[in-house]
């Protein structure tokens, strides 16, 4: 079972370049980041704070694909990705272009982890009426995708609507970037994972193997095979215990949560993380 690392990068954490190459060296399969573009001091509601998060890292994270785009150059085989970018937040083309390039540049190495997000004071700083963000998630996605793999691309839904056009450079990894959807065992999150996704990240993964069913169910209603779909339990705090239930689920990857801070605790968290690679 392959194991990765995301950590809520900060600018007075450890550089994202510096922990890709550290990441890598010790075994680890991918290195995902998270995102929020700003968080709003009227929120009404605040973080869900986990183990190893705390509030200044919400307020102070780095963008993903900039902190990620510094990694490609000091990694060679671990995977980069999003987790998770909040991707009604952005424009497609744009984000479509952005992704694209970062795979290039990696040689095909990207995974984009979605999500709808919980702010709705952050959502609504950026346009996005809160309630119907799975909604326009979803044409984005479909958007990117078309810009994605085809040559003369064009979209058209109820929020998006593209023109033909088009748009390069291509991702390495055909047709497309993979997108892995964030989130728990939802119908509303399921559903997402059968439209659109090639995989499903459950955060911290509790309750995974019993909701497996559920999303197999869901997938082959859509006429898809479950097997080519990934599941990886996100932002997990391991323990042997915790992976071998894992394992014996048959998932084949889990992505570990690293508590961000300066360069010497990070590496020595990172060296007793490696103990579970070994």
């Amino acid at each position: 079972m392959r194991l990765g690392i995301t950590a809520f990068l900060t600018d007075l954490a450890m550089r994202p370049a510096a922990l890709a190459r550290a990441v890598e060296e010790r075994g680890f399969a991918s290195l995902f980041l998270p995102e929020h573009t700003h968080l709003p001091v009227r929120s009404a509601t605040p973080p869900s704070l986990v183990e190893g998060v705390d509030l200044e890292d919400y307020r102070r994270s780095l963008d993903p694909l900039v902190a990620l785009a510094s990694a490609v150059e000091a990694t060679e085989h671990i995977r980069l990705g999003t987790g998770i970018v909040l991707v009604a937040q952005h424009d497609p083309i744009v984000l479509a272009k952005q992704v694209a390039t970062l795979d290039l540049l990696s040689n095909g190495r990207v995974d984009l982890g979605v999500g709808f997000g919980w702010n709705r004071a952050e959502a609504e700083d950026h346009g996005i009426p809160f309630e119907i963000r799975r909604q326009i998630a979803a044409e984005h996605v479909r958007c990117m995708q078309a810009l994605w793999s085809e040559e003369r691309a064009s979209f058209s839904g109820d929020r998006v609507h593209l023109e033909p056009c088009w748009s390069w450079p291509k991702p390495v990894q055909r047709p497309g970037v993979p997108v892995l959807v964030g989130g728990s065992a939802t119908d509303a999150v399921f559903e997402a994972v059968a439209d659109y996704g090639q995989g499903w990240m459950p955060i911290g993964g509790a309750g995974v193997a019993k909701a497996l069913p559920r999303l197999r169910k869901r997938l082959e209603d859509s006429g898809r095979d479950p097997s080519t779909v990934r599941v990886i339990p996100f932002g997990t705090v391991p323990s042997e215990k915790k992976l071998e239930h894992f394992a014996s689920a048959g998932i084949d990857e889990v992505v570990l949560r690293l508590p961000a801070g300066p360069t010497d605790a990070m590496l020595r968290h990172l060296d007793e993380l490696a103990r579970f690679v070994r």
